[in-house]
């Protein structure tokens, strides 16, 4: 709010006086509160502090100890600087031991070579500090009114954390107690440069109160919270340092060059060593302030919703299903929350109930009772935590939210390949037991160490045991990129859909688990008709691609189209029987099927003539 000994030697009418810095340029950042114009020796208990002490130095002490005790008792109480002019008192410059007892405490010490009207000075400068203070009264005003509509609107954290940095000016993050970003602005500047290494950068900020800055990290900090809980901590980088804090040594203005005094002498112009790290104006720290407690608030509001990282989890998880944000940025947010999904092993594991609405209190399996507007999103908010509790117990890192009303999906990341069945089989383990273990969301005869009533039964005995009562878990196939997470996670989003008409009791539900009962579901919808195909010719159509001469398609079709007659199909393919027999091992490696299956050679029989369908014109 106050401008700097720096700024006030800036001004017009002080450097119409040819002003010359003697001692004390530590001090020039130092704010100017007011300006006295003193001629006694003492006038150091008449002051506040902050003050600019103007001076001809016709009152001031002769002896040199005299001096000292007069540069020491400003300096004590906290005066911003003294400015000397010459010609009355001091012919042509201060005594040498008021500069030395200056530069000693820091103390600004500054001549005026030319006769200055003081009373020109305490005007500019009084007018440079009411109109700050005006200034920044209306940014406080624009401040609390654009936090307060916030509020009322009931604003995400992204939105608070956008209008902080836009009002500011500076990057804002906001993060949770584990150094965790949960939403952040760059403001202009770069989101990869940022949140690189975010987490062991934030912890070396940790400046003293609850709203603070950090001059060695350039950062202001106040914690979020509410009722004596806090969750977070929002932080503004003020560019302590930058053009925005260095002025000259005695900072001539934009435009403005140096001067030279009477004497031929150069008055110095701007400092060619930046100025040291200036605090924070005011209205930024209660920017701050007033938007991390609309975050607090909106945290209150929202305290029966789910949590914010498991929002960010969902947002990411969204913008991979509906490309509606680049890989790069998802991978960025994911990386600042905490989960790294560059160079590893991603594989999309999607867990949903076998029905989809829960069942009524009378109602037995398959049979659902009274319609209950709030147990759908319950049992869903229910199955999230599950899922959650799953992976921490299973230490497998990755994104987990609800994908829709009915689903939690999962994008896990994994060190490797080999690690994912492994990985599987755990999170699978601990989500049965997570279900089971879980009071309000079980039913009491599914209670451990519980017999089992009538009509009920213990867990494991009698009920599925894929991953818990009534649950599927269904996995995709395994990626090696970010973008092709998409595709994991819609093959395994598909899998538990079809799935639902499978009643087979599997931990895990891959692809090869899926056949003919789940082409039956997704021919719903068209798009669906074409992944059906690539997911079971897929790997056979490339290596017909890759190898022309071959083309095991067409000794395929011969076998499924003869009912599976090796002989009749060898004699329609104009093969021997050897060759045509070592031709469909051929193909049921590549496609890692069992073609004396008849449910195989049935889905692959419908895969072909959904191909037929696809290619016809």
């Amino acid at each position: 709010m106050f401008p700097s000994v720096r700024e006030v030697l800036a001004l017009d009418p002080v450097r119409h006086g040819a002003p010359r810095l003697v001692a004390g340029e530590s001090g020039l950042d130092r704010p100017v509160r007011w300006v006295h114009v003193a001629e006694v020796p003492d006038i150091a208990p008449l002051l506040r502090g902050g003050d600019l002490v103007l001076t001809t130095g016709i009152g001031l002490p002769a002896d040199d100890a005299g001096l000292r005790e007069f540069v020491s008792a400003l300096a004590d109480v906290g005066v911003s600087g003294l400015v000397v002019e010459l010609g009355r008192r001091y012919a042509s410059a201060v005594p040498r031991v008021m500069a030395a007892a200056a530069e000693r405490r820091g103390l600004p010490l500054v001549e005026l070579r030319r006769a200055t009207p003081f009373v020109r000075v305490t005007e500019a400068v009084h007018a440079l500090i009411v109109d700050a203070q005006l200034t920044e009264l209306r940014a406080t005003e624009e401040i609390h009114q654009r936090f307060t509509e916030l509020s009322v609107e009931g604003a995400g954290p992204a939105e608070v954390v956008s209008q902080a940095a836009e009002l500011a000016g500076c990057p804002v993050v906001l993060e949770n107690l584990s150094r965790q970003v949960l939403a952040y602005d760059p403001a202009g500047e770069s989101a990869e440069l940022l949140l690189d290494g975010w987490e062991q950068h934030s912890r070396r900020i940790n400046p003293a109160g609850r709203t603070a800055y950090d001059p060695d990290s350039g950062w202001l900090v106040t914690t979020v919270g509410a009722r004596g809980q806090d969750w977070g901590r929002l932080l503004l980088r003020w560019p302590a340092g930058s053009e925005l804090t260095t002025c000259g040594r005695l900072s001539p203005g934009p435009g403005q060059g140096a001067e030279a005094d009477p004497d031929g002498d150069t008055v110095p112009g701007r400092a060619e060593v930046a100025a040291p790290p200036a605090a924070p104006p005011t209205r930024l720290t209660i920017l701050v302030e007033r938007a991390a407690s609309t975050l607090a608030l909106g945290r209150l509001i929202r305290r029966d919703a789910e949590g914010l990282e498991r929002q960010i989890h969902r947002t990411l998880l969204t913008a991979l299903l509906d490309h509606s944000r680049p890989v790069d940025e998802v991978a960025l947010r994911a990386r600042a929350l905490g989960v790294v999904l560059e160079r590893r092993h991603l594989v999309g594991v999607v867990v949903r109930h076998r029905g989809d609405e829960p069942a009524g209190e009378n109602g037995g399996a398959g049979e659902p009772g009274p319609i209950d507007p709030e147990a759908g999103p319950a049992r869903l908010r229910d199955l999230s935590e599950a899922v959650g509790q799953a992976l921490r117990e299973a230490k497998l890192t990755g994104l987990s939210s609800a994908v829709d009303d009915q689903a939690v999906g999962v994008l896990l990341a994994l060190p490797d390949a080999a690690a994912e069945e492994r990985a599987l089989a755990a999170f699978a383990a601990a989500l049965r037991r997570a279900r089971v273990d879980a009071g309000p969301s079980r039913a009491p005869e599914a209670a451990p160490g519980r017999r089992a009533g009538a009509g009920g039964a213990r867990p494991g005995v009698g009920a599925p045991r894929s991953a818990g009562c009534g649950l599927i878990v269904a996995a995709g196939s395994g990626v090696g990129s970010l973008r092709e997470a998409r595709r994991s996670l819609v093959e395994a989003r598909q899998i538990a859909d079809a799935a639902r008409r499978d009643r087979r009791d599997l931990p895990i539900f891959r692809l090869p688990h899926v056949g003919l009962a789940g082409l039956l579901h997704l021919l719903r919808e068209e798009p669906r008709l074409q992944t059906f195909v690539e997911r079971e010719l897929g790997a056979l159509l490339a290596y017909d691609a890759r190898h022309p001469r071959e083309q095991l398609l067409g000794t395929l079709r011969a076998y499924l189209e003869h009912g599976r007659n090796k002989s009749a199909a060898a004699a329609a393919a104009h093969l021997s029987r050897p060759a045509f027999y070592e031709r469909l091992a051929r193909i049921a490696r590549v496609l890692d099927v069992d073609l004396d299956s008849v449910e195989a050679c049935l889905s692959l029989h419908v895969a072909l003539l959904t191909l037929d369908a696809i290619r016809s014109p």
